[in-house]
């Protein structure tokens, strides 16, 4: 901020200026006067002095000297005035600009004492003076971030409100199921050994989901609290999609289906852990199955992009509307808002998909239309150097 050099002056009101000036006049003359009349006395107390005096009468006669003290009096007392009405100018101008600065910093201080009460959105008015406005943005600086961290405390205790409510919803529906059945069988409500196990398969099914959504929430946290220990190694990632595919052949044939692959004939070679890269594939290809099943093809795609390599899954199912799309990747979120168990998972899939990506310091995006929806992974590609070091390392 360019400072103007005049700013003091122009922060003293008119009548206080002249006021000034005058007072720095009449002390300049006064001073002038009281300094004359003590150099008098004090040659008229000098004998020295006073001698001197009369041998310069007595050089230059009376007349002519009467006439040089005339004349050069007259300049030296306006040169004497002059001076110490600058000098006293200087010392009512510091005086001013003291009093400045002592009244910005009281407004300053009380503008401190304004935000501390909780008035965050509030500004400091910093005056032009280098030190106050040095003050002042650092004073701003601190009161930012302390918005930024209540505004993160109050997304947090957002977030943990919501991860208790959905983890509540999530445990209690299977818990509910199982409480239901258990107690129908210690009560022997069932017709038959028929019905006695069809209660017993229930009840094994919530389990197994209550125990996944378990596993889920471990995993979500290592992940995101970057917990997990990755173990890389390099991996061909058309290996890894070529086992997915096979693997979940059946579920795409009940779906009715078709898996078209689109891989590059080369090595896609990543340094990666294998089991967590594997989970975020297998995810990605269930989800395609499970709502891409109004399609009739399911498209993998695999490549390098200059120094990535680039994975995409498509489904042509039921688009993501543009309001949920951003929003897909945050955890138990779900597009289908009912949180159902036949119509969505834990909500924790995606999640700690881009979570485990991000450790693999990639990136995972989703992309949706009125025709298909396409999830794209993109890695750091393994250059042939590194791949021969690791495979060193490893052996």
């Amino acid at each position: 901020m360019q400072r103007d050099p005049f700013y003091y002056v122009k922060a003293i009101s008119k009548w206080r200026f002249v006021f000034m000036l005058v007072a720095a006049l009449a002390c300049a003359w006064i001073t002038v006067y009281i300094l004359k009349l003590f150099i008098i006395q004090f040659v008229n107390r000098s004998t020295t002095l006073w001698g001197l005096y009369i041998e310069f009468i007595q050089l230059f006669g009376p007349a002519k000297y009467n006439q040089y003290i005339e004349s050069f009096g007259m300049i030296f007392q306006f040169l004497c005035i002059l001076g110490f009405f600058i000098l006293y100018i200087y010392l009512f101008y510091e005086r001013a600009k003291r009093s400045y600065h002592d009244k910005c910093f009281q407004n300053m201080l009380r503008e401190i004492s304004y935000i501390a009460k909780g008035n965050f959105t509030h500004k400091l008015n910093a005056p032009p003076i280098k030190e106050l406005e040095e003050l002042a943005m650092n004073v701003d600086n601190i009161v930012e971030k302390l918005k930024i961290s209540i505004q993160e405390e109050r997304l947090a205790e957002q977030a943990k409100n919501e991860l208790i409510t959905n983890v509540s919803h999530d445990l209690r529906t299977p818990l509910t199921s199982l409480i239901g059945y258990i107690g129908l069988i210690q009560q022997d409500q069932y017709r038959d050994e028929v019905e006695l196990r069809y209660y017993i398969e229930v009840i094994n099914e919530k389990v197994i989901r209550l125990h996944q959504l378990i596993q889920d929430l471990f995993e979500y946290t290592r992940v995101q609290y970057k917990g997990a220990h990755l173990h890389k190694i390099p991996v061909n990632i058309s290996e890894i999609v070529g086992q997915l595919t096979a693997q979940y052949r059946y579920q795409m044939q009940e779906a009715k289906l078709e898996c078209r692959q689109f891989i590059s004939s080369g090595k896609l070679m990543v340094l990666a852990d294998s089991n967590k890269l594997g989970r975020v594939f297998e995810n990605l290809l269930w989800n395609a199955i499970k709502y891409g099943k109004d399609g009739k093809y399911i498209d993998i795609h695999a490549c390098e992009d200059h120094k990535m390599i680039k994975v995409t899954i498509t489904n042509y199912g039921s688009p993501i509307s543009k309001i949920d799309l951003p929003y897909i990747f945050e955890r138990f979120y779900r597009v289908e808002k009912s949180r159902s168990e036949e119509t969505g998972g834990s909500g924790l899939g995606l999640a700690i998909a881009k979570g485990i990506i991000e450790q693999h310091e990639g990136f995972i995006t989703a992309d949706s239309n009125g025709e298909k929806t396409i999830f794209t992974v993109k890695l750091l590609k393994l250059e042939k150097e590194e791949s021969s070091i690791s495979s060193g390392l490893k052996s």
